[in-house]
């Protein structure tokens, strides 16, 4: 499996701004440390913003918030992409629709991808959805998603994985699993070159 992490919505209206959920601040140490242990291991780190315009839908639900351009569509600091990671605009919930992910990631061989950020009932949910539909594999790290309560995170997490096949699984796990495989192929690359 080649895997890629996106980051969804860590943005500063959905963090600390318009639409803050208080629970998003305990997702972003774990999800630093899994940002930091992907690149280290040589999975690409993706990023699908909100960048809203004026005529959006979505707007009618949730107010005017992470409107394309301005200071709360940014990426938190604590999480701000890296030279090399990718972002991506979206005007909806669901990451893949109407942006060029499905075609990045089938350009980079990625087949899993590890979804991460805000929310897990919601735009988590729908890249969940695009992803499924497109034929990925799916794994959601449960301390690097979260939403506006308890249930509709704990929920959430239950439909990813009932309805998407979604592996539930944690930062630190999934860190493990990488660093074993990039070993693995260190020692693969090193038995070639022999």
């Amino acid at each position: 499996m080649t895997d890629a992490l996106i980051v969804i919505d860590m943005l500063n209206d959905f963090v600390t701004g318009k639409i803050a959920a208080e629970r998003a601040e305990q997702i972003i140490s774990p999800l630093d440390r899994l940002t930091a242990a992907a690149r280290e291991n040589g999975v690409p780190v993706i990023y699908a913003n909100d960048a809203h315009r004026p005529e959006d839908f979505e707007l009618d639900v949730w107010g005017e918030h992470a409107m394309q351009g301005t200071e709360g569509a940014a990426v938190i600091p604590e999480l701000e992409p890296d030279e090399g990671d990718h972002v991506f605009e979206k005007r909806t919930y669901d990451a893949f629709y109407g942006t060029a992910l499905d075609e990045h990631l089938r350009s980079l061989g990625v087949d899993r991808v590890v979804l991460t950020g805000l929310h897990t009932n919601m735009c988590v949910r729908h890249a969940s959805a695009g992803a499924f539909f497109r034929g990925y594999d799916i794994v959601i790290p449960g301390d690097c998603v979260e939403a506006f309560s308890e249930e509709a995170h704990t929920e959430g997490l239950e439909y990813l994985a009932d309805v998407y096949n979604a592996e539930i699984t944690t930062a630190d796990d999934l860190i493990e699993k990488w660093k074993k495989t990039a070993a693995a192929e260190t020692v693969s690359d090193e038995g070639t070159a022999s």
